[in-house]
């Protein structure tokens, strides 16, 4: 699975984004996260192999969130599903 790094000046939290790359909403999600500096990791969910999508798949439900994309983890436990700007914000304190 091919995970993208993306640096930012604020890394108070880990923040990881499981993503589709033809979604408009996670194309917001990961813009808004870097206009705000925020630091992060994603993966493009559909350019996975079937294997490491059932293994997604598994680690979404497994933390208690939607099947549906985007979706953001914060700090391994915090789970935002799709692109919730409010929720970001004060998750992420900014």
């Amino acid at each position: 699975m091919d995970v993208v790094k993306v640096t930012g000046s604020n890394s108070k939290h880990k923040v990881f984004v499981y993503a589709l790359s033809t979604c408009v909403w996670c194309k917001m999600t990961k813009q808004y996260l870097k206009d705000n500096n925020v630091a992060f990791e994603y993966v493009d969910v559909d350019l996975c192999t079937e294997d490491d999508k059932a293994k997604i798949r598994q680690d979404i439900q497994n933390r208690g969130g939607a099947l549906s994309y985007p979706t953001t983890i914060i700090d391994d436990k915090e789970v935002v599903t799709g692109f919730r700007k409010d929720l970001l914000k004060e998750k992420l304190q900014l």
